[in-house]
């Protein structure tokens, strides 16, 4: 049996033709359906759960990383394989789609240990920001979780920080896809918001990661230690200061070199991305005909 691409689709946007796209037009490796959205939804909404709660407790609190953290892991670990279960059974995630995620998570995952430990440095962000304009949402948030687990298993940093960190990669991946423009805006007006994004993204990556474990560290000055207990207001201010104290040699750093590599490698890269996107093919169902008798003319 052949395959062979329909050479016609219509799906509310009009008809399209062989590579599922007219001129300009985005492709998009998945496409969110219903319960794609809503476990994206979800997770987002445990995760900023899991982030934030600590900030609402009360000084009766037992707050102890070491106990709540395990049962986080083991929470948001499946939910994230649920968002990958929705997608296939909402967009029929087929196995060129698999591989070029496969392909985007490995080098995502080679590219991290590049700068490891050292000032921030963290080329995997430009990766990963490129990949979700290109491919979407949907496909983003996986692979930037995908992503992000395969580099703690290749750098052994796996530990109850990792569901976490998994997340807010989703995220950032996610949305860069969900940039405007996808189909319209070009050249030198995208890199720039795409390094925009990236440095902001890269930034608050990290103010987001210090709530995981900022509420759970004793023994800091009390300026920047968190009281369990205290108005919102006073904590907030804490942990700005400690993000300051701490982080922000880390943050800075990595949004420099996002934006530099956004800047002098991403339209190349952009451009590879696309070409083997159209090349995919991901928009054409695939139909299977019998080959025509041994003998006959072909036509």
């Amino acid at each position: 049996m052949t395959a062979q691409p329909h050479p016609h689709r219509t799906d509310g946007d009009g008809p399209r033709t062989g590579s599922g796209a007219g001129p300009g037009r985005q492709v998009r490796a998945v496409r969110l359906g219903p319960r794609s959205v809503a476990a994206l939804v979800l997770i987002s909404a445990i995760g900023v759960m899991a982030f934030g709660w600590p900030l609402l407790a009360d000084s009766a609190s037992g707050l102890a990383h070491s106990k709540d953290a395990p049962w986080l892991f083991a929470a948001l670990l499946p939910m994230l394989l649920a968002v990958v279960v929705a997608t296939i059974a909402d967009t029929g995630l087929d196995a060129k789609a698999i591989a070029m995620l496969g392909v985007l998570a490995a080098a995502g995952a080679a590219m991290r240990p590049l700068g490891a430990g050292t000032a921030g440095i963290e080329p995997m962000f430009f990766l990963m920001v490129l990949s979700g304009r290109v491919l979407g949402p949907g496909f983003g948030f996986v692979l930037g979780s995908v992503a992000m687990f395969a580099s703690a298993l290749l750098t052994g940093g796996v530990g109850p920080w990792m569901p976490f960190q998994m997340l807010t990669m989703g995220w950032v991946s996610m949305g860069a896809g969900l940039l405007p423009g996808p189909d319209r805006l070009r050249g030198r007006r995208e890199l720039a918001v795409l390094a925009a994004y990236g440095a902001v993204s890269a930034v608050l990556y990290g103010l987001i990661m210090n709530l995981q474990g900022w509420p759970y560290i004793a023994g800091m000055a009390s300026g920047v230690s968190f009281v369990p207990g205290d108005p919102l207001d006073q904590n907030l201010a804490r942990y700005i200061a400690y993000c300051l104290a701490t982080s922000l040699g880390w943050d800075l750093p990595r949004a420099l070199v996002t934006m530099v590599l956004t800047c002098t490698l991403g339209g190349t890269v952009l451009k590879a991305l696309r070409r083997a996107t159209r090349r995919a093919a991901f928009d054409v169902p695939v139909s299977f005909t019998p080959d025509p008798p041994r003998g006959s003319a072909s036509s």
